[in-house]
């Protein structure tokens, strides 16, 4: 009797070589729909596809990876904005848990906290929420007070996108002030109309996927199956969904800020940067802020008087707070030398934080508002 070695488990940790080639590809650079996006990872990154899909599916299973999937821009398929809770200190953890556990359209969630008593640092709980085409974000908000025991709320929808992409392996030891040589570009956030057709290829297309999944050859012939379409017409569809905006890029999610199983943190600070300049100016000065590597988001949102009257905000994520800080020192320091006037800037930082995606689809909202009556 020949007796065979088991198999040695695949590495799982961000620090390995060959996961931090495919990660540093796979977390945001497969932009649109793509029929194999796995074949893409594996081009870009020179890793073979099938060890591409092992590699993930381990990654996932060992808790490195959160979730895997084809992410939308919900800021063009549903109403949405950041919303800032002010919430009584004795009841913040559970209305975190509640807007986490029971909320599917508040994505984000996260208490933040200021290093001093600062314009809005009465806000601590941060949510984003989108309520689909037809609903009131006003009266979803509303419903959560009474369901959280919140004080008071304040929407801030996204005007204009100008950065929106994770890459956190990408960005480690990423020097301050590294920017790209053009202007970032403007997104819009126009809703698009869909059909009953469209949607249901969009929620199939859109659900993250389990490890097993990912070693399929084809990621989408059961997505169609789920559909109730073709594989021909499921691809059809994503490609005129993608032609049209509303596709955002096929993402590998890793875990912010908790450690993974093995041990290993990504990032640890995340921080929410506020800037105000000159209205009129915001386009200008979300194109300038935008450029900078450091970006995971960037978008111009109106504050009101609470916060000063900001209205670029943009988060950056890194593993030592001085660091962090070191980066929006340098978008400060280039901000000043274009000639763009900030009167005011300050920084949220991250601490508890939970992420999934919000739920986008009308006929889910639908229920739901029937459940908590919401009119």
């Amino acid at each position: 009797m020949i007796d065979i070695a088991p198999t040695a488990p695949l590495p799982i940790e961000i620090s390995d070589p060959t996961n931090a080639k495919i990660l540093a590809v796979s977390e945001d650079k497969i932009q649109g729909f793509l029929p194999d996006p796995i074949a893409e990872i594996s081009r870009l990154s020179g890793i073979d596809a099938g060890a591409v899909r092992e590699r993930i599916a381990a990654m996932v299973r060992g808790g490195t990876i959160r979730r895997v999937r084809q992410t939308m821009m919900a800021t063009n398929l549903a109403p949405g904005a950041l919303v800032a809770w002010q919430v009584p200190e004795e009841k913040l953890q559970s209305a975190f848990d509640w807007m986490f556990q029971n909320d599917p359209f508040s994505g984000h969630v996260v208490i933040r906290s200021t290093d001093g008593a600062i314009a809005g640092s009465m806000y601590r709980l941060w949510t984003t929420l989108k309520v689909p085409q037809g609903f009131s974000m006003a009266r979803h908000c509303e419903m959560l007070l009474r369901q959280t025991g919140a004080i008071s709320y304040r929407l801030m929808p996204a005007k204009r996108l100008f950065a929106l992409g994770v890459g956190h392996v990408r960005r480690r030891g990423m020097e301050p002030g590294s920017k790209s040589d053009a202007l970032a570009e403007v997104t819009d956030t126009e809703i698009v109309q869909l059909n009953e057709l469209d949607w249901r290829v969009l929620v199939a297309l859109k659900r993250e996927f389990e490890p097993e999944e990912l070693l399929t050859e084809n990621l989408w012939a059961a997505r169609a199956a789920e559909a109730k379409v073709s594989l021909d017409e499921f691809l059809k569809v994503a490609a005129s969904l993608n032609a049209r905006g509303v596709v955002g890029r096929f993402s590998t999610f890793l875990e912010h800020v908790k450690p993974n199983s093995s041990g290993e943190r990504v990032t640890r600070f995340n921080a929410l940067f506020h800037w105000a300049v000159p209205p009129g100016r915001e386009i200008e000065a979300g194109r300038q802020v935008g450029r900078f590597h450091i970006m995971t988001h960037a978008y111009w949102r109106e504050g009101g008087p609470d916060f000063k009257n900001v209205n670029i905000m943009g988060v950056a994520h890194g593993t030592e707070k001085q660091t962090v800080l070191a980066h929006k020192q340098a978008i400060d320091q280039h901000l000043a030398e274009v000639g763009i006037p900030v009167s005011y800037t300050n920084v949220f930082w991250g601490g508890r934080s939970e992420i999934k995606p919000s739920e986008i689809s009308p006929f889910a909202y639908a229920e739901f508002a029937k459940e908590h009556g919401i009119q």
